[in-house]
C-alpha cells in the first residue's frame, strides 16, 4: 500500500508539472514565425524605418506568462523586441474567453479554453470564474510591466499622456507607449456599470465581440451572427460617453451595420483582412471599408494567413495597398494580431520589411509614415479622453 501511495504521489507531481508547463509549450507552438530573426531589409528601408513612429493596433501578449520586460526567443513581442523593431506605440488586448474547437465559421459560447490556461498559469483565483477579473488582471500585468520598465514602457490613458510621450519619444525613441484594449465585451458580464470598471482600469479601446456571440451583439464567428442587442445599444452610448474607442474586429456584418448607424465617433478595426485581396468570414467588404473610413476611423491590416491569404510580407502590403486605394491612405494602419495564436512572417523586430514592401508598392515616404503609425497617432490624439 505504501509503495502504491508513493507511486500515485509521483504521478500526481509529474502530472502537475506537465500541466503547469503546458502554457509555455502552447505559446511556443501557436505563436510562431515563418523564419527566425534577424529580418533584414534594404538599407533605404532601414534608414526610413528608423525615422518612423510605428504603431500596432493589436497584440495579445498579456494572455501568456512571458515577462514583457524580458527578451524571449519565442512568441512575437516583448519590450526589448518592440524597441528593436522601432515600435513607438503598441495596443495590448486582453483575451478572456475562447470556445473549444475554435473556428472561423460557427462557435457557441458554452465552452471556454481560457479557464485551464488561467489555472495553469497560476493567475489569481478570482480570474478562474470571472471574465471581468481576467481582463482586469491582464490590465494589472501591463501596469506592473510599465512600473518596472524604468520609464521605457508607458501606459497611456489620455491625450495629454500621449502628447507628453511623443515629446519624450522624439528625443529618445527607446520608449514604447502602451494602450489597453479588450478582445470582446463579454467581460462586462451583462452589466453596464462594468464599462466604468474597465475605463477606471485604463482600458481605452473595446472590441465588441470575439469568436462567439455575446450580450452586446453578434460575432462573425458566432451561431446567430446578429446585430446590436438592446443592451448593446446602451453599451455603445456609454463607451462613446467615456471616450473609449470602439473596435469592430470580429464583429458580424449586422453588428457592424448597426454600430455604423449610431456611432458618433471614429470607429476602428484593430486587426483584420480585406475581402478585396483575401475573401474570408471576417474580412471587410469594400462597403464596410468605406463606411468605417467615413467615420474618420482606421483599418488595421493583420499579418496572418486568414487575414491576407499568405504568410508573407508581400500579402500584407497587398492588403495595405488595396485598402489605401479604396478608402485613402489616411485610414490604414498596422494590426498584427501578434501573440494571438497566429503564424506570421516575422516577429515585431521585422517591421522594417513592411516599410521596404511599402516602398516597393509605390507609397511615398509621407504615406509610409501614415500607415506605419502616423494615422494611429493622429486618431488617438483626437479621440482619447482629455
Amino acid at each position: 500500500m505504501r509503495k502504491l501511495l508513493l507511486t500515485l504521489l509521483v504521478l500526481i507531481i509529474v502530472g502537475c508539472g506537465v500541466f503547469l508547463s503546458l502554457p509555455t509549450l502552447i505559446d511556443r507552438h501557436m505563436n510562431s514565425v515563418a523564419a527566425p530573426a534577424p529580418y533584414p531589409a534594404s538599407a533605404p528601408a532601414e534608414q526610413l524605418h528608423q525615422t518612423l513612429f510605428v504603431a500596432d493596433l493589436h497584440d495579445d501578449a498579456l494572455l501568456w506568462q512571458r515577462n514583457l520586460l524580458e527578451h524571449h526567443d519565442y512568441g512575437h513581442s516583448d519590450l526589448p523586441r518592440l524597441l528593436d523593431g522601432h515600435v513607438g506605440l503598441q495596443v495590448f488586448s486582453t483575451v478572456t474567453k475562447t470556445p473549444r474547437g475554435l473556428n472561423y465559421e460557427s462557435n457557441a459560447a458554452t465552452t471556454d479554453n481560457i479557464t485551464l490556461l488561467v489555472m495553469a498559469q497560476r493567475w489569481p483565483r478570482a480570474t478562474w470564474n470571472s471574465l471581468l477579473e481576467r481582463a482586469l488582471y491582464q490590465g494589472q500585468k501591463l501596469q506592473e510591466a510599465a512600473d518596472g520598465s524604468q520609464g521605457r514602457l508607458q501606459l497611456i490613458r489620455t491625450r495629454s499622456d500621449l502628447a507628453a510621450f511623443i515629446s519624450t519619444w522624439q528625443k529618445d525613441p527607446q520608449h514604447v507607449a502602451a494602450l489597453l484594449a479588450t478582445e470582446g465585451l463579454h467581460p462586462l458580464q451583462g452589466k453596464l456599470e462594468n464599462v466604468d470598471r474597465l475605463y477606471d482600469a485604463g482600458f481605452r479601446i473595446t472590441g465588441l465581440t470575439h469568436f462567439f456571440d455575446n450580450e452586446v451583439g453578434g460575432s462573425a464567428h458566432g451561431l446567430k451572427k446578429g446585430g446590436l442587442t438592446p443592451f448593446g445599444h446602451k453599451v455603445i452610448a456609454r463607451l462613446e460617453q467615456k471616450g473609449m474607442l470602439i473596435d469592430l474586429a470580429h464583429a458580424s456584418k449586422p453588428l457592424i451595420d448597426d454600430v455604423l448607424k449610431i456611432a458618433k465617433r471614429p470607429l476602428l478595426v484593430s486587426h483584420t483582412g480585406v475581402a478585396g485581396t483575401c475573401p474570408g468570414t471576417r474580412n471587410l467588404s469594400d462597403a464596410h471599408l468605406q463606411a468605417i473610413a467615413a467615420t474618420g476611423g482606421l483599418i488595421g491590416i493583420g499579418y496572418w494567413e486568414a487575414a491576407v491569404c499568405e504568410t508573407s510580407t508581400a500579402a500584407i502590403v497587398r492588403a495595405i495597398r488595396y485598402t489605401a486605394d479604396t478608402v485613402g491612405v489616411e485610414h490604414v494602419a498596422l494590426g498584427s494580431d501578434f501573440n494571438g495564436t497566429v503564424h506570421t512572417p516575422f516577429d515585431t523586430t521585422g517591421l522594417a520589411q513592411i516599410t521596404e514592401g511599402l516602398q516597393g508598392a509605390g507609397f511615398s515616404q509621407a504615406d509610409i509614415a501614415l500607415v506605419m503609425g502616423g494615422n494611429v497617432q493622429r486618431l488617438l490624439l483626437a479621440s482619447l479622453p482629455q
